[in-house]
C-alpha cells in the first residue's frame, strides 16, 4: 500500500471512530510504529486530525469534548455489542441496578428488557426509552431528574439529589477515558458528580468500556480504576492496558466480537 494510501485509511478511521491508536494502526497495516507517526505527522501538518499521546484525534478534540449521543452511537458496533452481552450475564431477576448514561450502556439495557422484576434506575435518556418501551410490564425504570448534556446525560445537583437516598445492587457505569494515573474519566464535570453518586449508591461498581477508551482523558476524574469490581472490555485492548487494568481493577473481563469472554489474572 502507498502511503497516500494508508495516510486516507487511517483519516477516514478517525473520522469514523474519533480517534486511533500508533501500534494498532502499525499492526493493521503491516509497518512500524515510526511509518504510522510519520503518516500521523503528514496529516497534523495538513491540519487533518489532531496528534496526541500515542495517536490521533480528530481536530480540536480536548480534555472538554463531549461526542453527542448519536455520534458515539455509530463507533465500534462489534464491541459495543459483545460487552454488553457479557454485563447482561451479571444481572439477576428482580435485582436493582443503575446503568449510567452511554452508548455502551443504551446497549446493555437492550439486552436487560426481558429480566423479570429489574428495577432500573438512570441518568440516560436512551437508556429509560429503551426499557419504557420494550421492558417488561413487571420492571420499574426510575429516570433522574437534571439538566440534559449532549450525550443525552441528566446531570446536576436534581439528579444527584435523586440517586443519594438508594440503595442499589450493580451500577453499569460508561465513561468517556481511562488512564492509569486519573482512572476513569468524563469530559463533563457535572456529569462526573453524577456518576460519582452513582458509584456511591452501589452495591458493586461494573465499567464498560471498549478498547478505544484507553488513553483517553476527559477533564474530571470520575473514580479510580481500584474502585472498579469488574471492567468489561474488548480482546483489542492494548497488551500494555491489560496488564495495568489487571493489577488494578477488581476483575477484568475481555470479551471477543464473538461475546466469548475471558477473565484477565485473578478477581480480588
Amino acid at each position: 500500500m502507498l502511503a497516500r494510501q494508508r495516510q486516507a485509511a487511517i483519516l477516514d478511521r478517525v473520522r469514523t471512530t474519533g480517534g486511533v491508536r500508533v501500534t494498532e494502526l502499525a499492526a493493521e497495516f503491516g509497518v512500524s510504529d515510526m511509518t504510522i507517526r510519520r503518516d500521523l505527522e503528514t496529516l497534523h501538518e495538513q491540519g487533518l486530525l489532531a496528534k496526541v499521546h500515542g495517536g490521533a484525534t480528530v481536530p480540536g478534540s480536548s480534555s472538554t469534548d463531549e461526542p453527542g449521543f448519536h455520534a458515539k452511537s455509530v463507533r465500534q458496533l462489534v464491541e459495543k455489542a459483545a460487552i454488553a452481552g457479557r454485563a447482561a450475564e451479571l444481572v439477576r431477576p428482580g435485582a436493582a441496578v443503575a446503568l449510567s448514561a452511554g452508548t455502551t450502556t443504551a446497549e446493555l439495557a437492550r439486552r436487560l428488557v426481558d429480566v423479570p422484576g429489574l428495577t432500573v434506575v438512570t441518568n440516560s435518556l436512551p437508556v429509560a426509552e429503551i426499557l419504557h418501551a420494550q421492558g417488561r410490564p413487571d420492571q420499574t425504570v426510575v429516570l433522574t431528574g437534571g439538566v440534559r448534556t449532549p450525550s443525552d446525560a441528566l446531570v446536576g445537583p436534581l439528579a444527584v439529589e435523586a440517586i443519594r437516598s438508594l440503595h442499589l445492587d450493580l451500577l453499569f457505569l460508561g465513561v468517556h477515558g481511562i488512564t492509569e494515573r486519573a482512572g476513569f474519566t468524563t469530559p463533563n464535570l457535572m456529569e462526573a458528580e453524577t456518576d460519582r453518586a452513582l458509584v456511591a449508591a452501589a452495591d458493586r461498581l461494573v465499567v464498560l468500556a471498549d478498547h478505544t477508551k484507553w488513553g483517553t482523558v476527559g477533564i474530571c476524574s470520575i473514580v479510580g480504576l481500584a474502585a472498579a469490581d469488574v471492567l468489561v472490555t474488548d480482546d483489542r485492548l492494548a497488551p500494555e492496558a491489560r496488564r495495568v487494568l489487571d493489577e488494578k481493577v477488581g476483575e477484568l473481563v475481555v470479551v471477543a466480537s464473538t461475546g466469548r469472554a475471558t477473565t484477565e489474572g485473578t478477581a480480588r
